[in-house]
């Protein structure tokens, strides 16, 4: 049955514990942005424990039949970046998985329907060019790799990790094929919620599985931007955390996968924003997948 939304003051936790060391129990981390997308997971754990790292609440347990460890990015990369290595440096982490809303760039997709990448990258690691009479002019020193869009010219990052002599320049940073694998097998039992206090859906949500995502510190609301972005990087969805986990992922060899519910459409829509009307229906999408795809993990 899908997961429903439900309201969960974040001061109502309250912190039993403190972690200060490694645990040895492996788990998977669960990962959210905000509260809204966190809470129903958190209501769903059994045998629950609250641990405070530097202020951020990780909460351990089991969920569908896995032992767990749930806990906030924070909205954008560095937040993203930062809380996944917290908890990596202090958990054992068998896997990563990230459960939240998006946006949708794929004109494609739908509202409601939960898209789950093969690979993310960093759309807004960027060069930002100078404009000359002659056009917007690029720098020798500074390598970029996608068409532009105006000054900004994306680039992909210098990486390491154990077993490299030298740096990477690397844009995509891959979900891992087995979790993928496990997770196109769930999708096509998945049944999902499609209306919330009287909107409804167009037509009943689907699992996208495959393709690109990308993050950036950005909220993109703009149909222009929209447009290039799938084309540019033929890209599915934009969110502001997964690309930045799936680095910090990679640079720790830990397996890793993504579940994005689309809540808007990124300024693609005919109307005004439509986060504010469909998030909750959408973090619940995620969120009801994310936990059979738990039950049906090895």
């Amino acid at each position: 049955m899908p997961i429903r939304a439900a309201a969960l003051c974040m001061g109502s936790l309250l912190l039993t514990g403190t972690a200060s060391a490694a645990e040895e129990q492996g788990r998977v981390a669960v990962i959210s942005a905000f509260a809204p997308e966190w809470s129903m997971l958190v209501e769903a754990l059994e045998d629950s424990r609250d641990d405070t790292l530097n202020g951020v609440t990780f909460v351990t347990g089991r969920l569908a039949g896995q032992e767990v460890v749930l806990f906030l990015s924070g909205i954008s990369m560095v937040n993203a970046a930062m809380t996944t290595q917290l908890a990596l440096d202090h958990y054992d982490i068998d896997a990563i998985v990230f459960s939240g809303i998006a946006g949708g760039v794929d004109p494609a997709l739908d509202i409601g329907d939960v898209v789950v990448p093969a690979q993310w990258g960093s759309y807004l690691e960027a060069l930002l060019a100078r404009e000359t009479p002659e056009g917007w002019m690029p720098l020798p020193f500074v390598p970029t790799d996608f068409d532009n869009y105006g000054m900004i010219f994306p680039r992909a990052v210098e990486v390491m990790r154990d077993g490299l002599d030298a740096p990477e320049r690397k844009f995509w940073f891959p979900a891992d094929p087995g979790l993928l694998d496990t997770a196109r097998a769930v999708a096509a039992e998945m049944d999902f919620e499609t209306c919330i206090e009287g909107a409804c859906l167009g037509a009943p949500p689907e699992v996208v599985m495959g393709g690109n995502g990308v993050s950036g510190m950005a909220f993109l609301d703009n149909a222009d931007f929209r447009d290039y972005v799938a084309r540019t990087f033929e890209a599915q969805v934009v969110d502001m955390e997964s690309a930045a986990v799936a680095q910090v992922a990679w640079a720790n060899q830990v397996p890793f996968i993504a579940f994005r519910s689309l809540s808007d459409l990124a300024g693609g829509g005919a109307g005004q924003n439509e986060m504010g009307t469909f998030f909750a229906l959408a973090a619940g999408n995620s969120a009801t997948l994310v936990t059979a795809f738990l039950a049906a993990m090895d």
